[in-house]
């Protein structure tokens, strides 16, 4: 085997790609968010308490993203991660401790996820992993993390399974969930066309079949009428041009579209050049106008109907916002050169704002108990770039961070947000 290269990332290196099983260490800080607010110190102080990778100077955290592979378009959450963390570093650390950021690629691949989960928690000995990216591959690692009863914390995955505090208290998503955002889908087509007739093209592993779950469910007993055709497509297919032909044959006037970044551009390019006139709902996770939208061509991705739960910085109502303002700061500082319109960034930026406000919470007990004890004690947290009426709230029996969306259309090069604030929980 290979030995494992360390790269220790700065800001002259941040654009250059990332190769597989790189160790990124690095740190970062929050100066012009003004989110590390001065700790004051009571003379008897509680006696600090430690747990792997936690020091009086050091915070170390595990991370694992597909930084090659199908699905490398998420790559960028990654290395905005990396950049945060060096931000938080640069004004002082979380609570006076650095932030040591460890990531590394696992290609999408289970078994890789699960040999690298390994390698950061027995040979890195990280306090935590920190929102490794997919369904699949977090599924691979769920039992082994809470066996360890080491935190994984805000999975980058929106699989419901996520959300069970009772069987894997040391897993906790942060993302609406697939079926929460596909029941809000559900509410808009048995509003605006309740004789709809569903395609479904998915991936297929959990990440597809949850969305697919959460359609069905929320349509109710018409889901058996409404749905009339559904394919699944392997991440391994270089295309999926022949399964868009064979739903568009089955006559639906719906199109909804479960595809990773690669796959939807390719979806969105196969409808437009067959005549195909759907009304086209596309998943949020492939909703970024950089990755997606661009690549597909704007004039192919007209009215798509999709849900977010973050701003957009095409979007110009956030041009004079606080927050917006400071994240553009931080993309012209620490990640100069990166693509504005992908949400990705958006979304790194966010989840590890999360982070960070969970670890200064967890103050001088950097304990695993403690930083899962803080991340459930999260309440009305808006880490600042979350729509107007959204904010994160958990619980001990919650482990689900957000469960709002709001629908939007894309018009010309941008989405446009419309309508109010959905909530996709189960009623009742």
């Amino acid at each position: 085997m290979k030995t494992q290269e360390k790269v220790i990332m700065s800001n002259d290196i941040l654009n250059l790609s990332i190769k597989r099983r790189t160790l990124i260490t690095a740190g970062f800080t929050l100066g012009a968010l003004q989110f590390a607010r001065p700790l004051v110190r009571i003379a008897a102080a509680v006696e600090k308490k430690y747990g792997p990778g936690a020091t009086d100077s050091q915070i170390k955290i595990g991370n694992i993203m597909p930084y090659s592979g199908p699905v490398s378009a998420y790559a960028v959450i990654g290395k905005t991660e990396t950049a945060f963390f060096q931000m938080i570093n640069d004004d002082g650390g979380i609570n006076g401790r650095k932030i040591a950021f460890i990531s590394y690629d696992d290609a999408y691949s289970p078994p890789k996820t699960f040999e690298q989960a390994r390698k950061l928690v027995e040979d890195d000995n990280v306090l935590l992993i920190f929102n490794s990216l997919g369904t699949p591959t977090n599924t691979a690692i769920r039992t082994y993390m809470n066996e360890k009863k080491v935190p994984q914390l805000f999975v980058a995955s929106g699989a419901t399974k996520w959300n069970d505090p009772r069987h894997f208290p040391w897993t906790m998503g942060w993302q609406p969930s697939y079926q929460t955002e596909s029941r809000i889908y559900a509410k808009y087509i048995l509003k605006e066309k309740p004789d709809a007739k569903i395609a479904i093209l998915y991936q297929n592993d959990d990440y597809g079949k949850d969305y697919v779950k959460g359609l069905k469910d929320g349509l109710g007993a018409k889901a058996a009428s409404m749905v009339v055709g559904e394919q699944s497509y392997e991440t391994t297919e270089p295309l999926v041009d022949s399964e868009v032909v064979r739903l568009r044959s089955t006559g639906a006037d719906v199109f909804f579209n479960v595809t990773t970044p690669k796959f939807a551009a390719q979806a969105i390019t196969k409808v437009f050049d067959l005549g195909w006139r759907p009304l086209h709902i596309l998943n949020n996770v492939s909703a970024s106008i950089g990755s997606v939208m661009k690549p597909a061509g704007f004039e192919h991705a007209q009215g798509i109907v999709s849900a977010t739960y973050l701003k957009d910085a095409s979007d110009q109502q956030w041009k004079n916002d606080a927050d917006m303002k400071a994240w553009n700061a931080f993309m012209d500082k620490y990640i100069p050169g990166g693509d504005k319109n992908d949400l990705n960034y958006i979304y790194g930026y966010s989840v590890a704002r999360t982070m960070a406000e969970v670890l200064k919470q967890c103050d001088d007990d950097l304990t695993r108990e403690n930083v899962m004890a803080q991340a459930a004690n999260l309440k009305n947290y808006q880490p600042g770039l979350l729509l107007p009426g959204i904010a994160i709230n958990t619980s001990q029996a919650d482990f689900s961070p957000l469960d709002q969306l709001q629908l939007m259309r894309f018009v010309g090069q941008t989405w446009q947000l419309f309508g109010n604030v959905i909530s996709g929980q189960v009623e009742g």
